[in-house]
């Protein structure tokens, strides 16, 4: 347990921290999710209108420092891979 109250404070940071991270990496994944479903279910038009909400997503997680840059580059890019080749 905390004792000093820097640590304290530290720890009420983390906390908020967590809960604000846990909101992007959520929003990535329940995208992430939908445009692959829609990729297997053969709705390519649906999946690439969605595109642009997850590259949204995945930027802004960047830039905050949730995932690093060059993860979300990869991850956009197999994405938009995988809806193009069911084309």
């Amino acid at each position: 347990m905390a004792i000093t109250k820097s640590a304290k404070k530290a720890i009420r940071q983390n906390e908020k921290r967590k809960a604000i991270n846990i909101v992007y990496k959520n929003k990535i994944k329940t995208l992430s999710k939908e445009v692959k479903s829609l990729v297997l279910a053969k709705k390519i038009k649906e999946a690439k209108a969605l595109l642009p909400k997850l590259y949204q997503a995945f930027d802004k997680a960047a830039k905050v420092g949730v995932i690093k840059k060059n993860n979300a580059s990869r991850k956009k890019s197999r994405i938009t891979k995988s809806v193009e080749k069911k084309v």
